[in-house]
């Protein structure tokens, strides 16, 4: 039985998708929920003469994810569900993983989407896949196609 459940919502598909799955496992484990979304650390542009560090663009980042946790928040609260929410900054892998760990979670939940080619699985990388790798629990991943 989970207890504890860090939810990581990017606010996607795929991500609301594991939203509502992880609502009945929750229902069905009476586990404490949290949601996280994270930041990349990045919140600059890069130029000619290197990266250049915009507060603007940050602030704007900052403003964007904030939104996107307040969003599964809300979905949660509709749907009779206590969370609490935290927004993360850095390497989403890393950030997670880091945070499971703090908060002592018996599972990850993880919206997954399959990509059609190896090309673009390649270039985009799978969060889901490392965070299997990576993570101190279980990871659970909701699949969209």
């Amino acid at each position: 039985m989970y207890n504890n459940i860090v939810i990581a919502y990017d606010g996607s598909e795929c991500g609301q998708k594991a939203l509502l799955d992880c609502k009945d496992l929750a229902q069905w484990s009476h586990a404490k929920l949290s949601l996280v979304a994270v930041m990349p650390s990045s919140a600059g542009y890069v130029a000619m003469e290197g990266a250049i560090y915009d507060p603007e663009s940050e602030s704007r980042e900052v403003a964007k994810f904030q939104a996107v946790l307040a969003d599964g928040l809300r979905r949660l609260e509709q749907a009779g569900y206590s969370a609490s929410g935290e927004l993360l900054k850095g390497d989403s892998v890393q950030e997670i993983t880091r945070y499971a760990s703090e908060v002592g979670a018996d599972l990850i939940v993880v919206g997954h989407k399959h990509l059609d080619s190896w090309a673009a699985r390649w270039w985009r990388g799978s969060i889901s896949g490392a965070l299997i790798e990576h993570a101190p629990c279980s990871v659970l991943c909701v699949i969209t196609r």
